[in-house]
């Protein structure tokens, strides 16, 4: 195998399919990166046996063939290399890797060994523009459990109805919810992917391009940009999280985000774990008091906002509302609540985005 490829191309490839090596498992060929040339392009493979990633770019392909390269290796040595075309020759005893004046010889596996590719019979089919599917996820994917014995709550909930993309997650002492609407003619949809690979999917180079999703069984196959994942779905049913959120309320805010958010920052500096903060909303002076207690001493804020409905004193968990807060990007945001032992909900309308938070004991 010979074949040359610039420098920030093959660092790309590998930086997106590093995310498949696991150096867990007792096979080493799974710790490597397979790479294959056929035609003019050349293609980029890992795998842990449960998520599998496939790149593909186009390169100067002097000689067909495949091998395999530790994983972790090859990606540290391409990092420090320059901005320049990257030759890489294979034979049956190692690698040489040269970049101008740098030159690299690295034992191979054997790429025989390499599980295969997954092939799959895709079903349902959508397909949604990246940067809609990036904004959304990045709102949800924080809010996911880190409880594996609960493993569909470590998901998030990914679903198409009347050319609405809507995604969702909780770990049952949060809820976020957001959605966008979707040019006509989707598919109906629904699956629970691992927060974790949503998340990484939403890191991805902007292309401009759309991302797709298909269900295949047990699995997804997501496409984006010379790239295909196949992953597991998590099985099960998702929690039913329509019904946790209020029809009405007794309280409503409207207040600065910025304002908010940077009282509730600094109302947690005693305890940065995530202190009790407790929000009492005065309708007649038309603010927020915001007060923490702490062994170390107290904190007290107070915010402006525009209040309709009754008075009324809750607690919450300082980071919970920190989380949501900093997802959102309007300049305004509305704060609804039925009673001091009910949830909170944090709403962005502009962005269709609702973050619903339990109250703490106060």
């Amino acid at each position: 195998m010979k074949l040359s490829i610039s420098q920030s191309e093959l660092l790309n490839a590998l930086t997106i399919v590093q995310k498949g090596i696991t150096n867990r498992s007792t096979l080493p060929i799974l710790s490597g990166i397979l790479i294959q040339t056929i035609g003019d392009e050349v293609t980029f493979q890992t795998t842990d046996l449960e998520l599998s990633i496939q790149y593909t770019a186009p390169a100067l392909i002097e000689e067909e063939g495949s091998t395999v390269l530790p994983g972790k290796l090859i990606v540290d040595i391409v990092k420090n290399l320059p901005d320049a075309a990257v030759h890489i020759e294979a034979n049956d005893e190692g690698v040489i890797i040269s970049c101008e004046s740098s030159s690299f010889s690295i034992r191979c596996m054997n790429a025989v060994d390499f599980p295969g590719f997954p092939k799959v019979d895709q079903q349902q089919q959508i397909s949604v523009p990246f940067e809609t599917f990036s904004t959304m996820a990045r709102k949800v994917c924080r809010v996911v459990s880190k409880d594996e014995s609960r493993a569909i709550l470590t998901g998030v909930l990914i679903s198409v109805e009347n050319d609405v993309l809507k995604m969702v997650a909780t770990d049952s002492y949060r809820l976020a919810v957001t959605e966008a609407p979707l040019e006509s003619g989707q598919a109906e949809f629904t699956a629970v992917l691992a927060g974790g690979f949503v998340s990484d999917l939403a890191g991805l180079p902007k292309t401009g391009e759309n991302i797709s999703f298909a269900l295949a069984e047990n699995q997804i196959i997501v496409s984006y940009a010379g790239t295909v994942f196949v992953n597991r779905r998590i099985e099960g049913r998702y929690p039913n999280y329509k019904q946790l959120i209020p029809s009405s309320y007794e309280t409503r805010c409207l207040v600065s985000k910025s304002a908010l958010s940077s009282a509730v920052k600094r109302s947690s500096l005693l305890e940065r774990s995530g202190s009790q903060v407790r929000f009492s909303i005065n309708v007649a002076s038309q603010t927020i008091q915001l007060t923490t207690n702490q062994d170390v001493g107290s904190t007290q804020e107070i915010v402006k906002a525009q209040i309709e409905g009754d008075d009324v004193e809750i607690g919450f968990n300082s980071h919970y509302v920190n989380e949501g807060l900093s997802a959102m990007d309007s300049p305004e945001v509305s704060f609804e609540i039925q009673g001091s032992l009910k949830p909170g909900v944090f709403k962005a309308e502009s962005e269709n985005y609702l973050y619903l938070v339990m109250p703490v004991r106060i």
